[in-house]
């Protein structure tokens, strides 16, 4: 995702969070009318647990208002779910629930309908096709951005058309109660990031984390990079954005990488540093604790320009509104004036959230492991993935574009497909939104002619 006001068009810029365009006497400002900038308090486990329902309850009470019926996402998580219980518990009848599948072994139809026959809703499920990506350059047309999180929220928003036009979502709630794995390990880690000095980051970590990944690379195993990556954020303690930019697959903070991936021609050009686009908001946060930094960066960085760029984009895709109760900002603040280790007892994850809401779920969805609403990038690979970069990333274009290494495509294409190569399938899997979003904005009028004339990029 793009992190910076600059949009992905030249001279096209977005507005930043929170404020306003003022224009006047031909000049044009910009003004801010809110500032997210919390406060932990001091609250106990009981007091807390009260005032995220109280909170909660209130949100979704206020997102219920609406002159035609509303339905809701239900991936068979704890966060839709639990919207669906407090609709029950407000009085809601005939709630409509709707749950995707990915003709993936972590498909959640099962625990979707435990929550639907728990509160009797009106259920719906939808199977995506074997080969989603047949549907990529549609949908790189609605989000004008090529991304990889954009395909379940585009069937999905499809699918619930056909029967209400509003629809609740639980986007947030992993990010205000510490829900994902990456903050399970940032839990583990801030005992290391207090023991070590950020000197030794500088001075042997950096040094180190060169040579291993120079290493790793000359094996030419690439299911050793996410071994390298554990490693390097070890060595990077005492750096809080830079371990949060190794984990979320930021590169170029590795210069021997950078040289895998582009070309040397593209080099020379000048690559932007993204770690540059992070450190004000991460300066901002330095006084909060280690796992409350971690979570204040990300709900100012991915939350706003990623996860709600993609829902928005997606849902209106198909004339959808899509409500956040999650995101309501009385919610957002109170959650967040809560010290983030309360989030995560014993480390683990969203423990806090999950006994709050020991009177309104089964217990077999509190203590549910979470599997994430996504595209499982080595499922996909095996699918359809391969075939599609092997469509549209040919040598003869990867040549002319003259960014990649076409050598470094080919391989992650080469090597046999394994679980622990996630990140380079999410690689390839952007470079061929890049082609697609390449050809239909930039060198072609494709953008003017109809839906199925797109599909003649995967076939």
């Amino acid at each position: 995702y793009i992190q910076s006001k600059e949009g992905i068009f030249k001279d096209i810029y977005q507005i930043p969070p929170g404020c306003y365009i003022k224009y006047e006497n031909n000049i044009v400002k910009v003004k801010s009318y809110y500032d997210f900038n919390p406060k932990t308090i001091s609250i106990d486990k009981r007091q807390a647990q009260e005032g995220i329902i109280d909170h909660f309850q209130k949100a979704v009470k206020k997102q219920l208002v609406s002159d035609v019926p509303i339905g809701v996402y239900l991936s068979g998580g704890i966060d839709s779910s639990a919207i669906v219980a407090m609709m029950s518990n407000l009085g809601v009848k005939n709630i409509s629930t709707f749950t995707l599948g990915f003709n993936e072994p972590t498909d959640e139809f099962e625990s979707a309908k435990i929550i639907s026959d728990w509160f009797n809703t009106n259920h719906h499920q939808l199977n995506l096709d074997l080969n989603p990506l047949q549907n990529f350059p549609n949908v790189i047309w609605h989000s004008e951005v090529p991304k990889i999180n954009l395909l379940q929220g585009f069937a999905m928003s499809s699918f619930v058309s056909n029967h209400v036009k509003v629809v609740l979502g639980g986007l947030g709630g992993d990010e205000l109660f510490a829900g994902y794995e990456i903050h399970r390990i940032f839990y583990m880690l801030k005992s290391l990031n207090k023991l070590i000095p950020k000197s030794m980051e500088k001075y042997i970590g950096n040094p180190l984390s060169e040579i291993i990944s120079a290493f790793q690379r000359s094996t030419g195993l690439l299911r050793l990079d996410e071994y390298r990556r554990g490693l390097e954020t070890v060595l990077a303690s005492g750096n809080i954005l830079k371990q949060l930019l190794i984990l979320r697959n930021v590169w170029d903070q590795d210069t021997s990488l950078l040289k895998v991936i582009y070309t040397p021609n593209f080099i020379k050009t000048g690559i932007r540093s993204v770690k540059e686009e992070f450190k004000n908001i991460a300066s901002k946060y330095q006084n909060r604790s280690y796992l409350d930094q971690v979570l204040s960066i990300e709900f100012q960085t991915k939350m706003i320009n990623d996860y709600l760029w993609t829902e928005d984009r997606m849902s209106m895709a198909h004339s959808i509104e899509q409500r956040v109760p999650f995101l309501d900002k009385d919610l957002v603040e109170f959650s967040f004036s809560i010290p983030a280790e309360l989030k995560l007892s014993g480390g683990n994850t969203k423990s806090l959230f999950r006994t709050s809401l020991n009177n309104f779920l089964p217990k077999e969805i509190i203590n549910k492991k979470k599997w994430g609403f996504s595209v499982n990038p080595y499922m996909q690979f095996k699918k359809d993935l391969k075939r599609a970069v092997e469509n549209i990333l040919t040598k003869e274009y990867i040549l002319k574009q003259d960014i990649f290494n076409y050598s470094y495509i080919k391989s992650i294409l080469d090597h046999k497909p394994h679980p622990k190569l996630r990140w380079h399938y999410n690689f390839l899997w952007i470079l061929t939104g890049i082609a697609i979003w390449e050809k239909m904005y930039i060198n072609t009028d494709m953008y003017l002619k109809k839906h199925h004339e797109l599909k003649s990029f995967y076939n």
